[in-house]
């Protein structure tokens, strides 16, 4: 959009999976909502690059699985529509029992989904937050300044923090707290493209638990390429003691690391680090409120649960204390 409003009802801070379903919660009930964030798309970890000759990698979140009756019904409606599609499942335990989605064509697309009839603002950084009179005035990087009746902010807690610090938003001591313990870990992602496909097994994801890389994905059986792309993660332990690294050198180890189950010769590739991957733990509340009057409101998958599930369900439950 050409011009950023200068007053809404609610902002939301994120266009993650937490901020866009507390914004398609907060629409439906008829309030005047806007969506910003640094990125520039929508979705958070819901990502996926183009790397060049028609090959695409999902550098973020993998996959979708639902445990609630509510985010059930919503894939399977995205299902019908088109959005997601039945991945795997498998007959291990824990995530294995459950279906496992994909967007379609990529993971983005749920993010889209959710999005529909939303006023958002893209590649626009927030940088304070402060109370001005009954309003909150939120103030942007490039100058513009937004009024808000009520705010719901759902980004990463160490960079709600800053911008609640930048404005000298008060807080209680236990908020204050409760927020500066929330930790993340991080995770280091190569995306690769091969000479021929790997020998990645059927149905084209591996999750690991022993050794640095914890996943690993075949991305033409998964079905959003007809380019042999992998995507491979690191497990947190590896990304966090290689963070400061070069990542070409990184990204060159990782690969060599999973040489065995490629079976495929490497035509290039590229490194994505998440730095706030997910929750190390999960707050027991679903959302945080920083203050009553004007309202504003924490959501996120600290608090709803490292699953995208999790911050949709965050989103959701923030959405209803707004309302």
């Amino acid at each position: 959009m050409s011009e950023i409003p200068t007053h809404t009802d609610v902002l939301i801070i994120g266009a993650g999976m937490a901020g866009l379903a507390a914004a398609a919660d907060l629409n439906a009930a008829g309030k005047q909502v806007l969506v910003i964030d640094k990125s520039r798309g929508l979705g958070g970890r819901m990502a996926n690059r183009r790397m060049g000759d028609g090959a695409i990698a999902e550098h973020g979140a993998q996959f979708v699985t639902a445990r609630t009756e509510r985010f059930k019904a919503l894939l399977s409606s995205w299902e019908a529509s088109g959005a997601v599609k039945e991945w795997y499942r498998s007959g291990g335990e824990d995530d294995d029992t459950y279906p496992h989605y994909r967007g379609a064509p990529t993971m983005s697309a749920m993010a889209k989904q959710l999005a529909k009839g939303i006023e958002t603002v893209l590649g626009k950084r927030a940088v304070s937050v402060t109370l001005d009179g009954d309003d909150w005035l939120t103030t942007l990087e490039t100058g513009e300044a937004i009024h808000s009746k009520e705010m719901l902010i759902a980004s990463p807690v160490p960079q709600t923090l800053a911008l609640l610090e930048a404005g000298s938003v008060a807080m209680s001591e236990a908020d204050t707290a409760q927020l500066q313990g929330i930790e993340y870990h991080p995770c280091i992602t190569v995306m690769a493209v091969l000479h021929h496909e790997p020998e990645v097994p059927e149905p084209g994801g591996l999750e690991m638990s022993v050794g640095p890389i914890s996943w690993l994905a075949d991305n033409v059986q998964k079905g959003i390429t007809e380019v042999p792309t992998i995507t491979l993660q690191a497990n947190a332990e590896y990304s966090r003691d290689n963070w400061d690294r070069d990542r070409t050198e990184v990204g060159q180890e990782l690969l060599d690391m999973a040489e065995h189950l490629l079976g495929a010769s490497v035509k290039s590739f590229q490194v994505h680090v998440w730095l706030y991957s997910k929750p190390v733990t999960t707050e027991a509340h679903p959302y945080l409120v920083v203050s009553q009057a004007p309202k504003m409101v924490l959501a996120g998958d600290a608090f709803g649960g490292p699953r995208v599930e999790g911050a949709v369900l965050s989103g959701w439950a923030a959405a209803e204390e707004l309302l």
